[in-house]
C-alpha cells in the first residue's frame, strides 16, 4: 500500500533556510524529530514552527542555534529556554487562528512532520491524538513526512488523511508520551467545589489539563446530561462519559459527540479514544471558533491565569515581561461561552503562588500580557470563593476580587490599588 523508508532517509527532504511544522502535544513525532536533529551539522537556518509538544525537543538546544530556530505559537516547557538563549521566538496567536497562518501563507511551510495511525484497508490514516493546525499544515506544505505508529489511536472526526497526501513514511511501534496529573490538593479541591457549583445540568464544558480541571470533574458525578466541546481533555472525563454524566445530548452543535482538537493523558485515555465514535477530533479553527462555540447553550469555559488584577484584567501568558506560555484558546472560549445562551466564562486559580505571593494584584506586573480583558471576564474563582464581575463597576470589581484574595493580602491589595489609582 505504501513503501516505508528509514527516518534518516525521510528527513533528507528537509532543506536549509526552510520552515517546518511539527504536529503538537502527545503526537509530536519523536522518531522524526531525532532524525532531523541528527542532521544539524548539514542544516542551517531551519525554522521549527510548533505549538506545545510533549517529549524531547533536541533541536531546541542553544548549541544548535546555527541549525535550528524555534518559533513557538504556544511556549512549552521543553522550549521555554530558547527565548532567553536567543534560539527561539514567540508568535502571539489565538489557537483558532493558527491554521490561518498556513492557509494565508503568513508562515510559508516547506515540510510538515506528522504522527499517524496505521492506514486502514482503504488507505486512510488518522492524526490520532492531535489535529490542531496539522491539517492546514499538510494542505499548505510542500512535503509531508509521516511517522506511522502501531500505537497511535485511530480517532474519528476530521483528522483523517489518505496515504496519497503523504510523501514519506517511517514505521515505528512506540508508546505515546503519558501525562499524569497528581491528585488535587485540599486547596485545589476547594476551587473545584466552587467551580462545580456554577455548572448546571445540560451544560457543555471546556477545560484544560491539570489538577484544578480534574478537581472540577471529580465533583460532577451527580450532574446530568453534560456536553464536552473543548480544545483538549485528559483522563478526568472518561468515567463521566462511561457513567452517562457526559453524553452531549443537549449540545447545540455536534450533539451526542465529545469534541476536541488534541488529547493528553494516560494509556487508558489513548485506548479509550481508539476507534471511539463518541470522540470527535477537529481542527482548532473549528473547535475554537467563537461562532461555533456559542451555539452550545450553557457553555461553560474554565481557564486559569498567572495573575488577575482587581479590575479583572487576566494575564495568562507571561510573568511580567517574561513570556511563559501563550494566548492559546483562552479568549476563544471565554468569548464563546460569554455569547452562549446561559453560558459562563470562568477563570479559576489559587489565591497565591506556591511561595505565597498573591495572584490577585492591584495592577499587573510591568510588561505583563492581558490575554483576557476586563470587559471579557465574568467569573474569577479562588479557594476563597467566587467573584462575579460581569456588569460590575470598577469599585464593585475591586471589592469582589479583594474578597477572594488570600486573607493575609487583602488589606494590602486594597490599599495599594487606591494609592495607585485613587478611585
Amino acid at each position: 500500500m505504501y513503501k516505508a523508508i528509514s527516518a534518516e532517509d525521510a528527513v533528507k527532504a528537509i532543506k536549509s533556510n526552510s520552515k517546518i511544522y511539527i504536529q503538537a502535544a502527545a503526537a509530536a513525532p519523536q522518531v522524526l524529530i531525532n532524525a532531523m536533529t541528527a542532521r544539524h551539522e548539514e542544516l542551517r537556518n531551519v525554522e521549527i514552527c510548533q505549538l506545545h509538544t510533549e517529549g524531547d525537543a533536541p533541536y531546541a538546544n542553544p548549541e544548535l542555534r546555527g541549525s535550528f530556530h524555534v518559533n513557538s505559537f504556544f511556549i512549552g516547557n521543553n522550549v521555554r529556554h530558547t527565548l532567553k538563549a536567543g534560539n527561539g521566538s514567540y508568535t502571539p496567536v489565538f489557537l483558532s487562528e493558527v491554521p490561518l497562518l498556513f492557509k494565508r501563507n503568513i508562515v510559508d511551510l516547506q515540510t510538515v512532520l506528522i504522527h499517524v495511525s496505521v492506514p486502514d484497508r482503504h488507505g486512510y490514516c488518522s492524526l490520532g491524538v492531535s489535529v490542531e493546525a496539522t491539517l492546514a499544515a499538510i494542505d499548505n506544505a510542500d512535503y509531508v513526512i509521516a511517522q506511522v505508529n502501531k500505537q497511535m489511536p485511530r480517532t474519528h472526526g476530521a483528522g483523517i488523511i489518505h496515504i496519497s497526501e503523504i510523501d514519506a513514511f517511517v514505521e515505528c511501534d512506540v508508546p505515546l508520551p503519558v501525562h499524569l496529573n497528581p491528585e488535587p490538593t485540599e486547596l485545589e479541591s476547594k476551587i473545584g467545589n466552587h467551580v462545580a457549583g456554577l455548572i448546571e445540568d445540560k451544560s457543555t464544558l471546556q477545560m484544560g489539563i491539570g489538577s484544578i480541571p480534574n478537581a472540577v470533574l471529580s465533583r460532577l458525578t451527580n450532574h446530568k446530561d453534560l456536553g464536552l466541546h473543548t480544545e483538549m481533555f485528559s483522563d478526568g472525563v472518561i468515567d463521566l462519559i462511561l457513567n452517562d454524566v457526559i453524553n452531549g445530548n443537549f449540545k447545540g452543535i455536534n450533539r451526542g459527540r465529545a469534541l476536541a482538537t488534541f488529547l493528553m493523558g494516560s494509556k487508558r485515555l489513548y485506548d479509550y479514544v481508539d476507534d471511539n465514535p463518541f470522540i470527535e477530533m477537529r481542527a482548532s479553527n473549528y473547535t475554537n471558533d467563537v461562532s461555533i462555540i456559542k451555539l452550545n447553550p450553557r457553555m461553560v469555559a474554565i481557564n486559569s491565569a498567572i495573575e488577575v488584577d482587581v479590575t479583572g484584567q487576566v494575564c495568562a501568558d507571561s510573568i511580567g515581561s517574561h513570556m511563559y506560555s501563550g494566548v492559546g484558546g483562552q479568549m476563544d472560549f471565554i468569548r464563546g461561552a460569554s455569547l452562549s445562551e446561559g453560558g459562563k466564562a470562568i477563570i479559576a486559580l489559587p489565591s497565591t503562588t506556591k511561595s505565597g505571593i498573591s495572584r490577585i494584584v492591584p495592577a499587573l506586573k510591568p510588561g505583563a500580557g492581558v490575554v483576557t480583558t476586563r470587559a471579557h471576564v465574568h467569573y474569577v474563582v479562588t479557594e476563597y470563593g467566587i467573584a462575579n464581575l460581569y456588569g460590575k463597576t470598577i469599585k464593585q470589581r475591586v471589592k469582589a476580587l479583594v474578597d477572594i484574595a488570600h486573607p493575609e493580602h487583602r488589606e494590602a491589595i486594597d490599599k495599594q490599588y487606591y494609592e495607585l489609582i485613587g478611585y
